[in-house]
């Protein structure tokens, strides 16, 4: 991690962080606010004194006490309660992308009480070039717990060897709307349907005598291209209108319809809620004058187009936007956001429930030349959820693979959020069968994916050698909480040995399972035992 001087930057410096496979940025969270001057004093401060702390002619392990110290009571200072005076309006990363590539960004927020509990997930591409992702503080808060302790992570997805990225901002902040200098853009435009979209009135004429606009699909698909999103106010029966829209084949186009028969100003002002952004930012286009009059009046700074002039909208200087790749996919974006938030909503308090929908996959190779660097990496810096404690070198892990007896397990996993890439290995002796072996990276805890696959072993190898099955793990105190995998599969400890606990799964028994990780095994790579 390197700092680097940019006084043009928000908080007057980036920077620039070289990940290594499993690397993450991660900090305890805060809520608490600061006008940016002041922010950058206390940046400022902070960064004098780890100078000063670092430069000091003490001993090194003087200087690193010290550094921890600090370390422990900045922790403390940043999780501290206390009420927050002013609300954040979205969490925002700024982020240059120096490669040729894309690169997938997990952003996790998640509390401190209790590991059970639903954190909040969102996947990044981040784009070659800069790109700054701004997160609405509702849709954090809808999920997480903000007003309890709570954590920030930021991993990087299917790194190789190492990935270079440059960051400026990543703070909660409240943005405060500006002063706007000549035209608006349309980030939004709001559709009336009768006599607007198509030609006729529902209620009316019936669903069989409409017709669409002349040229109407054209605009509709150009703004979508452009990244305008899209939307609905109209006075109609919902199922009806919408199923309408279903047979033109255009209903995907527009994002949170808002058809009632209530005022249309409470439907644009619905809407510019639900998409987070400004109501000066949306255009609203009706056939009736005082459907465009009411909600002009009402809906501050909000802009309007009289249905008759919807041929001229793509002309419109408000409508002229650059086009990029980001852009044509912003309406899919929010579709796929909206679905998530949605689900983990309907999800709240059922914790394993939401894990089957992540749609959780662990794939199952072994040990071999090509994955054999990655593995060796995995053992040096598991601690957590290393069950045997072992730390083995590249050699030992050779003659690992060239023993027989002993069948290894190379472990992927994806969900519906992105890649852990490899995430797990293990060891078996299928003369007994003994696991002798177990490990994890930590970032699929608590997601069950050690459940998973120890109950697969399990039921392979007492389907194969109709023996108990046996296991070693040396509880420490890192390793004790994901350590409850034994005793939740109903592993029974039948003796001790110099640290090292011996576990016994009865071969009559029925293994446990409950649905939510799916595990897929490579045919002809895994040996049998």
């Amino acid at each position: 991690m390197v700092r680097i001087d940019c006084p043009t930057a928000i908080n007057r410096y980036l920077l620039k962080i070289r990940f290594k496979r499993w690397g993450k940025l991660w900090t305890p969270g805060s809520l608490r606010l600061h006008p940016v001057a002041q922010a950058e004093k206390i940046e400022s401060r902070d960064y004098r004194v780890g100078t000063i702390l670092y430069q000091l002619p003490l001993p090194t392990p003087i200087k690193r006490a010290v550094t921890i110290k600090r370390y422990s009571l900045k922790k403390k200072l940043a999780v501290r309660s206390g009420r927050v005076r002013e609300v954040p309006t979205s969490f925002v990363v700024e982020c240059f992308n120096p490669a040729s590539r894309a690169v997938s960004l997990s952003l996790t927020i998640r509390s401190f009480q209790s590991e059970q509990q639903i954190p909040f997930q969102k996947l990044i591409a981040l784009g070659p070039g800069f790109q700054t992702v701004r997160v609405p503080f509702e849709e954090i808060s809808s999920i997480v717990n903000l007003e309890s302790p709570f954590n920030v992570e930021l991993i990087p997805n299917d790194v190789g060897e190492e990935v270079t990225l440059y960051f400026g901002l990543m703070e909660f902040v409240q943005e405060v709307q500006s002063p706007a200098k000549g035209k608006r853009k349309v980030k939004c435009v709001v559709w009336d349907l009768d006599n607007t979209v198509w030609d006729g009135i529902l209620v009316e004429d019936g669903a069989a005598k409409l017709r669409l606009k002349p040229g109407i699909v054209n605009i509709i698909e150009t703004l979508d291209r452009r990244g305008i999103l899209q939307s609905i106010a109209s006075k109609n029966n919902h199922e009806e209108a919408m199923q309408v829209l279903k047979q033109f084949g255009i209903e995907q186009f527009f994002l949170y319809p808002q058809i009632s028969w209530g005022p249309k100003s409470e439907a644009v002002s619905a809407i510019a809620g639900q998409l987070n952004i400004g109501a000066d930012t949306l255009l609203f286009v009706d056939d009736s004058k005082f459907e465009l009059e009411q909600v002009k009046a009402s809906v501050p700074g909000v802009m309007v187009l009289d249905a008759k002039d919807y041929e001229g909208l793509l002309e419109k200087e408000e409508c002229q936007v650059p086009v990029t790749a980001e852009s044509m996919g912003r309406r899919k974006m929010y579709q796929v956001e909206r679905a998530r938030q949605e689900i983990a909503q309907s999800f709240k308090g059922d914790y394993l429930a939401f894990l089957k929908h992540c749609d959780i996959r662990v794939v199952v190779q072994s040990l071999a030349a090509d994955n054999l660097e990655r593995v060796h990496e995995l053992t040096q810096r598991t601690n957590q959820m290393n069950f045997s404690g072992n730390r083995y070198d590249r050699e030992v892990l050779k003659q690992v693979l060239q023993t027989p007896f002993l069948d290894t397990y190379v472990l992927s996993c994806e969900d519906r959020f992105g890649s852990y890439g490899i995430v797990g290995f293990g060891i078996v002796d299928s003369r007994q069968p003994l696991l002798t072996d177990l490990m994890f990276s930590c970032r699929i805890q608590s997601k069950r994916v050690e459940h998973a696959f120890l109950g697969y072993l399990i039921r392979k190898y007492i389907a194969a050698t109709h023996k108990d099955f046996h296991a070693n793990y040396r509880k420490t105190t890192r390793n004790a909480p994901s350590g409850r995998v034994f005793a939740d599969l109903g592993m029974e400890e039948v003796g001790a040995h110099e640290g090292v606990t011996s576990l016994l799964f009865d071969k009559d028994m029925e293994v446990p399972d409950d649905g939510v990780v799916k595990v897929v095994v490579q045919e002809s790579v895994v040996s049998e035992g």
